[in-house]
């Protein structure tokens, strides 16, 4: 079985996160908006990698919601780097595409599998 677009299009982010942050780090000296941004960035696909091995759909859909909620986090601390002139606007924009469509495939998981739940 080939690897899910989910998986890969989050584990690509990670990366692009840990980049950046390693810029930040090394460019401007900023430490602490940084490491949330890391934080909350490489955690969407840490816990989607949790949900493949899920016990049940609740559980799996418990792990996709909680990784829905790091991609919102992850969503403000772009925005605030961007509007703090921390990152840069272009840099920003790319990495809240890839979030975005990371939120629109975790949404349309989430909803999918509830209504498998319900259809049982």
């Amino acid at each position: 079985m080939g690897e899910s677009v989910l998986r890969t299009k989050s584990y690509d982010f990670a990366i692009s996160i840990i980049k950046v942050y390693k810029q930040l780090i090394t460019e401007q000296k900023e430490f602490v908006l940084s490491r949330q941004l890391l934080k909350s960035g490489t955690a969407v696909g840490a816990l989607i990698r949790e949900a493949e091995f899920a016990q049940s759909k609740a559980d799996f859909i418990n792990k996709l919601s909680i990784a829905l909620k790091e991609s919102n986090e992850t969503e403000y601390w772009i925005l605030l780097m961007r509007d703090s002139d921390i990152l840069s606007f272009n840099k920003a924009n790319i990495l809240l595409l890839e979030n975005k469509e990371l939120i629109s495939m975790l949404v349309s998981s989430i909803k999918t599998t509830k209504l498998s739940i319900n259809k049982l």
